[in-house]
């Protein structure tokens, strides 16, 4: 793998940590508050599942090529 794929795995699994962070706190926020209805609680979970899918993958591909 070339220098500038290293570079853009290594941008994309930032950007979306910080999404899956966002997520994080957006649903913590969620659960505080007591005031959210289940089904956009549910959805924002599965997102939050779903990066973390992504980076694990994004994060493995990266190691393959180190």
């Amino acid at each position: 793998m070339v220098e500038s794929e290293v570079g853009f795995l290594r941008t994309r699994i930032h950007s979306l940590a910080v999404e899956h962070h966002d997520l994080d706190a957006a649903i913590a926020r969620m659960e505080e508050s007591k005031v959210f209805a289940d089904d956009e609680l549910q959805r924002l979970k599965k997102k939050k599942l779903h990066l973390k899918d992504q980076i694990a993958g994004l994060e493995r591909q990266l190691s393959t090529t180190q």
